[in-house]
């Protein structure tokens, strides 16, 4: 009798480790936002911050020696290289996320220079103007090749859905659904830096009408998710329209972005770090 008590309590599940429960918890946390928040400047941070959160669980999980044996039993070739490939692929992104916002902040900044010092008047002014918008459709370009190289990604993927693990606790299931919704999210980052599928003719104008009224604007802001980006897009078109009568506003909306600009590429830089740990950590258990 003892000994069938005894073997009864082995057969036992142990209970989870902590970090599973964290795990879960952020990733739960992230997939409800992303279906009721949209990703805009006011929630871009707090989402940052989530996946930050969801990584560094990740990053713990695959410290655990239990963990790294349960992963490598699960995985075969295909399955690492799938998972090697995420994780690449999720660095690629915040790359491009990067390299984007440091072309941006530049641009910025050589315009606010500009502007400081009223060199070259307005001819100065429209000069600086172009090279700005200039350098935004080259941003623009860039995401949009980005987008559409990871929907290709994307139908490939799908194409081989008939390999996907159907274990929704295993160590490989995690790993897959955080590069998912990261994935997800950062797509999201890349849209709203280049505002694609965000602007019309009808909400540009409205909030170029509302910049030519510089005393309606502190106490009437334009739509609450418009982007810093098409802030100062607008405003830069008011600009060369109304000139000295929104001046001051332009060069308001030029800090609020440059603020934006260097918090998000501080999120993201913090996001790729982790990113590095995870991928590390998963080549050495592959490497085993």
């Amino acid at each position: 009798m003892a000994a069938i008590i005894h073997t009864r309590c082995n057969s036992l599940p142990s209970a989870p480790h902590p970090f599973v429960s964290q795990f879960e918890d952020n990733l739960q946390r992230l997939k409800g936002s992303e279906a009721t928040t949209l990703f805009s400047s006011s929630s871009a941070s707090h989402k940052l911050d989530g996946l930050q959160d969801l990584h560094e669980c990740t990053c713990k999980l695959l410290q655990l020696p239990t963990e790294q044996q349960a992963l490598a039993q699960e995985c075969d070739n295909k399955r690492v290289d799938d998972l090697l490939e995420g994780s690449l692929r999720l660095l690629d992104i915040c790359s491009t996320a990067k390299d984007c916002l440091m072309q941006s902040k530049e641009s910025l900044h050589e315009l606010q220079s500009i502007i400081r010092r009223r060199k070259g008047g307005d001819t100065g002014l429209a000069v600086a103007a172009a090279k700005y918008s200039s350098s935004r459709k080259i941003i623009k370009k860039a995401i949009r090749k980005a987008l559409e190289n990871l929907k290709a990604t994307k139908k490939e993927d799908i194409a081989s859905s008939s390999n996907k693990d159907n274990n929704n606790f295993s160590m490989l299931s995690f790993l897959k659904e955080a590069e998912e919704v990261t994935q997800s999210s950062l797509e999201s980052l890349l849209i709203l830096i280049s505002d694609r599928k965000r602007r019309t003719k009808r909400n540009t104008w409205s909030i170029i009408s509302k910049l030519a009224q510089p005393k309606r604007v502190e106490c009437d802001s334009p739509e609450s998710d418009t982007s810093e980006f098409e802030m100062v897009d607008a405003a830069l078109q008011s600009l060369t329209i109304h000139k000295a009568s929104s001046i001051e506003y332009f060069q308001s909306q030029m800090e609020n972005l440059d603020m934006f600009i260097q918090d998000l590429e501080l999120r993201i830089e913090q996001l790729s770090r982790k990113l590095i740990r995870s991928r590390v950590s998963l080549l050495n258990i592959f490497s085993q």
